[in-house]
């Protein structure tokens, strides 16, 4: 399959990346260092990392300082999107949503049953939308869902999506 990317011009965009996680430390996050890699080397900005516990005020208190910092366009989290009681990510992050992306979680889960783990996808949880400006993308931690979802999903869209996020502001 052809992934093709968005014909628009490319924008660098200004990212924010969090691990969510209550055992990852920065000697062990891979998955957060393979996003900030990956960004990079597609010419992105990143203005902040940060791994927190998958806890839900840590969670919207990073996600509000990303989305209040004035140069942070992007945000991309990775961890505490399973189904565990701890994971909290994904009902923490959700109702901030100003406008969900529906399209980034449904291409994610055929992606990642048709390239990588099969019917296990039907345990991701992962979504995407819009807060206060900003755009938001939630990601499983493992370093085979953050490969796939930035290499396939956010990477070719990511300059589209801040565009469009942009293109009404005054």
């Amino acid at each position: 399959m052809s992934i093709q990317k968005h014909k628009n011009e490319q924008l660098n965009v200004n990212c924010m990346v969090l691990t969510i996680s209550d055992t990852r430390t920065e000697d062990t996050d891979k998955s957060g260092d393979l996003i900030v890699a990956l960004l990079k080397g597609a010419g992105h900005h990143v203005q902040m990392k940060e791994i927190i516990h998958d806890e839900q005020t840590a969670i919207e208190r990073m996600i509000d300082a990303g989305c209040n910092h004035p140069e942070v366009e992007v945000i991309i989290t990775n961890g505490g999107t399973g189904i565990a009681g701890r994971d909290v990510t994904i009902e923490t992050i959700k109702p901030l949503f100003d406008k969900e992306i529906t399209g980034f979680g449904e291409l994610f889960r055929s992606l990642s049953y048709y390239e990588d783990i099969g019917s296990a996808a039907l345990l991701s949880r992962a979504i995407a939308g819009v807060i206060e400006n900003t755009a938001v993308f939630a990601v499983p931690g493992s370093s085979g869902a953050v490969k796939l979802a930035m290499n396939n999903l956010i990477l070719p869209e990511v300059s589209h999506v801040v565009k469009e996020i942009k293109k009404d502001m005054t």
